[in-house]
Order: C-alpha cells, then sequence, then structure tokens
C-alpha cells in the first residue's frame, strides 16, 4: 500500500473541518485555513477550496470523520456532508486515498504524540502494556482504542458515545428528569458530554436546583464560567469534568484499558480551569471491586492542537505499520 504524496491529511467534524498538507515524509507539515463545514454544500467543495490554498496539488489524500464509516463512505453524525471516497478521488484526481472514523484516527496517532503535547491528569502513572483508550468531547463524544499486534497498530472504532448513561448518586439523579431528551428520546453520554450537551446539563442542573438560568449556547456558558469562577456556569463545568471522569472509567473497564486513557480534541483543553485532578482521578477510579487496578491507569489530556492530522502524516509515511484493510477500505 502506498500514499503518493503529496497528502493531504482532513480532519472532517460536526462544526469545523481541518486540512493540512504534507509534501514528503520527511518534509513538515503544513497547516491549511480551518473553515466551517456547514458552509459548504460538500466535503468536495471543501476539499476544492483547501487544496486551492497550497502551493502543491495533493497526490493522495487521507480524511477523518465524524461518524460511522462503511467501506469507503460516511454520513456525518452532527452535519449534512455524505462522503464517498471513490467519488472523491475521482473528482479531486487523486492517486490514492483512505477514509477513516474521526476516532479511529485518533487511536491510530496515539504512537505519534509527542511528550510535550499532552500533561497528565493527576500523578504521572507510567505506561503499561495493553490496550490504549482515547476519547474526545466535541460536536459529539468519540471513543476508541488502540491495541498493538506484532508491532503494528490496530484501532477499534466505536459508537460509545450514544451509549446509555444514567446517574449516579443523589445529585446526579435529582438532575436527570430535567435533561432535555427531545432529540432521541434518552440520555446517551453524548446528550451531556458534548458542546450542545454542556448547554443540556446546565440548564438539567439549574432546573433542579430552581435557579433560572438565561439562553445561551456552548460558547456562552465556557465565557460566562471563566469570567465568574463561582457561578452556576463555572459549577456545570465541574459537574462535565466528574462525569467525564465516570464515563472514561466505564470504558475503561469495559476494554480493560491498562495502557492508559487519551483525551484528545474538543473542547476540554479549553475547561481546564475547571478541573480538580484529585476529584477526577477519585472518579475515575470509583469502580469496585477493580480500584486498586484503576488507580494503576494512567489518563491524560492533549494540550497540543489538531495531533490526529501529524497521526494521519505517519499513516501515510509508514502505511504498513498500521492493521487496516487497505484493499477493502482505500479510494483506488
Amino acid at each position: 500500500m502506498l500514499f503518493p504524496f503529496p497528502v493531504l491529511l482532513c480532519d472532517i467534524g460536526g462544526t469545523n473541518a481541518r486540512f493540512a498538507l504534507k509534501s514528503s515524509p520527511d518534509a513538515p507539515l503544513l497547516p491549511g485555513l480551518p473553515v466551517k463545514t456547514a458552509a459548504y454544500e460538500s466535503f468536495e467543495a471543501a476539499t476544492a477550496a483547501a487544496i486551492a490554498g497550497f502551493d502543491a496539488r495533493p497526490r493522495s489524500m487521507i480524511a477523518c470523520a465524524a461518524g460511522p464509516i462503511f467501506g469507503r463512505s460516511v454520513q456525518l453524525t452532527n452535519a449534512a456532508w455524505s462522503i464517498d471516497g471513490a467519488l472523491v478521488a475521482q473528482e479531486l484526481g487523486l492517486d490514492q486515498g483512505l477514509l477513516l472514523n474521526d476516532f479511529e484516527a485518533q487511536a491510530l496517532s496515539l504512537p505519534a504524540l509527542e511528550h510535550d503535547w499532552t500533561t497528565p491528569i493527576g500523578a504521572p502513572i507510567p505506561p503499561q502494556p495493553g490496550v490504549q483508550l482515547v476519547i474526545g468531547v466535541g460536536t459529539g463524544l468519540g471513543a476508541a482504542a488502540l491495541i498493538e499486534v506484532e508491532g503494528r497498530f490496530l484501532a477499534l472504532a466505536s459508537e460509545a458515545g450514544h451509549v446509555d448513561f444514567g446517574p449516579v448518586g443523589a445529585i446526579e439523579a435529582e438532575i436527570w428528569p430535567h435533561i432535555d431528551i427531545s432529540a432521541h428520546g434518552r440520555v446517551s453520554a453524548e446528550t451531556i458530554l458534548s458542546g450542545p450537551g454542556l448547554v443540556r446539563l446546565h440548564h438539567a442542573r439549574c432546573e433542579a436546583a430552581g435557579i433560572v438560568s438565561p439562553a445561551l449556547d456552548e460558547i456562552a456558558l465556557v465565557e460566562q464560567a471563566h469570567a465568574r469562577p463561582d457561578g452556576e456556569e463555572a459549577r456545570t463545568l465541574g459537574l462535565v469534568w466528574a462525569l467525564t471522569a465516570r464515563c472514561a472509567g466505564d470504558l475503561t473497564l469495559n476494554l480493560l484499558a491498562k495502557g492508559g486513557v487519551t483525551f484528545s480534541g474538543g473542547i476540554l483543553p479549553r475547561l481546564t480551569a475547571f478541573l480538580e485532578p484529585s476529584k477526577f482521578r477519585a472518579r475515575f477510579e470509583d469502580k469496585a471491586p477493580f480500584v486498586e487496578m484503576m488507580k494503576g491507569i494512567g489518563t491524560r489530556l492533549v494540550v497540543a492542537s489538531d495531533v490526529v492530522l501529524p497521526g494521519m502524516a505517519a499513516i501515510a509515511a509508514s502505511p504498513q505499520k498500521y492493521m487496516i484493510d487497505y484493499q477493502a477500505r482505500a479510494w483506488r
């Protein structure tokens, strides 16, 4: 399997699409201007605009998208774009291409993370062999796992954000009946742990406490929380970290992810002012009868931006290191 250079890398989310160009395996990554997904009718139109901003025309593309992948195509979960890789290759004149789920790509990017791109949540814990888990809170909630088999990396994609997520303890039990479930009729992890989910959680928490909360979006919610660290918005974002820790702990048990948990992408790096590492670790580890095992599993936050782009560039440079069914999924 070969990806002829230059290679265009694309990270397609429900809100933003980001692009970068790698002209050769050893060349620096050239970032392009991010675009709003809703600003373009199609992925092809957005990509054509991105290509116009580079000096070299790509011969290959590796893209990741926020939605379940079916062979060479995807329908974004939180945006209108539908992408068919074979059609993209034909329309843009590409020699090769590959489409990944966004968190499948995040998992495959874990080996490419530089040390200073992450910071531990809680005391640093030396990594152990075993499954690694990556989680992100953005327009939706994504999660995937990475395992190493005979020196090659295999990603396990998931739609874990859509698993039912119930309350634990009296405080959460008071909040849950007030969560707006009009979109899907139930509470999943993504319902409250996502960009729009922050607003749902905030209104529900305020209603449960008998507090009238003004109408606001997730951007205003975060801005208000930073402006008033002792206000209701800040309390909601503190609860977001507690629920994220609990969700991550559950997924860690599901996969027995002794290799550690990485929180990558999305909005969490903008919420660190509301993170209390000791409380986060306490909620993450509170998984009796496996508390001692959980204490030995590290948690870290990616603080660098757009790390999935260099991660996909590593795939383009050395595709043989990754266990991907290129025959079924490559565009050419």
